[in-house]
């Protein structure tokens, strides 16, 4: 891919200075249009060889538009504080909103590069990562992000000249280290996996563009130029490409399903509750304060029915945690600041780092769920979201994560009488609405719903736990009784 970005491309000062104040202007009224649409966010990433001239571009967008609708962001190595969270947390965390630029300096390709290159990595792990980045541009570029990636590239010869230059004067001696002198000596190898690594990642969705980095005045102008032309096509209404997934399986012939299967008659006294929740309530608050959770976060998703005793079993489980260590939350519909972002932006933000435990009253799920029958998401796009789901819980677990995901289940006739009796204790009205009764209206839909989401989301590294819960004792000791079992296990 390198090639043609080392035969010496370069244009003349005089022509740069004929075009740089027309592209200039043009950038800046694209970003203001980007604004005012505000339906769209761009995120720019940027890498490449060392002095090829990326901070020197990310410097120039800085001074050609406005500086207050676009963020750089710098990416070193992996954070060693990291706290636990998953590597891509820090990524997630940083995307811009719609209406925004982003620029990442350096970003989830720098780490496995350089890993690869120094041979900490094998080559099975590192297309691990590069399949890893391609499923996460691809969901961004599905979630309306245009995602324009700029390498900066120039030959090893040029390089040495360039470090030189650079290492010579006080005023840029600074920016040459001991890192970039390494990686001059391993230019061959940075190159030829760098190679791979764009080759393998340059997609229809997200492809890269390769600028020859030596002669400034063509490097400036190059990627204004693609910069530019990527706002005014998407700006125009050109819209991203978008991977289909297969749909979910029709229902079975006979009606029977993995909720149907449940056994609603199962029932515990409240001698046997009371004995078995204080066992069940030590054992957790045993576990959650060993030693080995230091290195270990929980995360623990409850999903259900309306009125299926979700919130009454989260106190529960609290009641046994270390109210510094644990934190439950409510989701609710998304905020404007929310809906500026790829859907998953809202959970990544609340990941739990090491020794800490995350409760989910409501989850991620409701991209499959509320947001498919209710027609707030797109079949093309709830049906991505199983694969980018399992993915997301499979970077948890990666990172020391012990997933916990639980359906509380009832039956239609228990809902009913506990919808009744809500609407006659004053202190539990609040928790019935008009909406639960549209809801219910819609049970069948619902239920087919939850059954697709069991089928595809149920993984060996995050397995759905369904619960029966018409009798709430026997309920909220079942789900303590798994919860504890899947801290055990892990």
């Amino acid at each position: 891919m390198f090639e043609s970005a080392e035969i010496g491309h370069e244009i003349s000062k005089q022509r740069y200075k004929r075009e740089e104040p027309k592209l200039r202007q043009a950038l800046l009224e694209a970003q203001y249009k980007l604004l005012e649409h505000g339906k769209f966010p761009v995120l720019l990433i940027v890498g490449g060889v060392d002095g090829a001239g990326k901070g020197e571009t990310v410097n120039l967008f800085n001074e050609w538009m406005d500086p207050r609708h676009l963020r750089a962001f710098a990416f070193g190595r992996k954070d060693r504080d990291n706290n636990g969270r998953p590597v891509m947390s820090r990524y997630w965390r940083s995307l811009p909103p719609k209406g925004k630029i982003g620029i990442f300096f350096g970003s989830w390709y720098s780490d496995p590069i350089v890993q690869r290159v120094y041979k900490r990595i094998g080559r099975a792990a590192f297309e691990r990562e590069l399949d890893r980045i391609r499923r996460l541009e691809r969901m961004l570029v599905a979630e309306g992000t245009v995602v324009l990636k700029l390498w900066f590239h120039m030959s090893r010869a040029q390089m040495a000249k360039r470090l030189k230059k650079l290492a010579a004067s006080k005023r840029t001696a600074w920016r040459v280290t001991p890192d970039e002198w390494k990686h001059y000596k391993e230019y061959k190898v940075f190159r030829d996996i760098s190679e791979d690594a764009l080759r393998e990642t340059s997609t229809g969705a997200a492809p890269w563009h390769v600028i020859e980095g030596y002669n400034e005045e063509y490097r400036s102008l190059t990627a204004g130029n693609l910069l530019l032309s990527a706002l005014r096509h998407r700006l125009e209404g050109e819209k991203p490409m978008v991977v289909v997934s297969a749909p979910p399986a029709r229902p079975s012939i006979d009606g029977r399903n993995v909720l149907k299967a449940l056994d609603y008659t199962a029932k515990l006294s409240r001698a046997a509750y009371d004995d078995r929740l204080d066992a069940l309530q030590a054992e957790l608050a045993a576990l959650t304060r060993h030693r080995k959770m230091r290195k270990r976060s929980v995360i623990a998703v409850f999903e259900g029915m309306d009125a299926a005793g979700k919130g009454s079993t989260i106190r529960r489980v609290t009641r046994a945690l270390d109210a510094r260590f644990y934190r439950v939350i409510p989701i609710a519909a998304p905020t404007e600041e929310e809906r500026a972002q790829p859907y998953l932006w809202r959970f990544w933000r609340h990941v739990p780092s090491h020794g800490n435990f995350a409760i989910f009253d409501r989850s991620w799920y409701g991209r499959v769920l509320v947001e498919r029958v209710e027609g707030f998401a797109a079949p093309v796009d709830w049906m991505r979201a199983y694969h980018e789901i399992n993915e997301f819980e499979a970077e948890l677990a990666e990172a020391g994560g012990i997933v916990v995901k639980f359906w509380m289940a009832i039956t239609p006739d228990e809902q009913l009488k506990r919808f009744k009796a809500r609407k006659e204790i004053a202190y539990k009205r609040y928790k019935i609405t008009d909406e639960d009764w549209r809801n219910r209206k819609k049970w069948p839909q619902y239920e087919q719903a939850i059954c697709d989401m069991v089928e595809r989301t149920s993984t060996d590294l995050a397995p759905w736990n369904l619960i029966s819960a018409n009798d709430k004792l026997h309920a909220r000791v079942e789900v303590l009784d798994r919860l504890v079992a899947a801290l055990k296990r892990a």
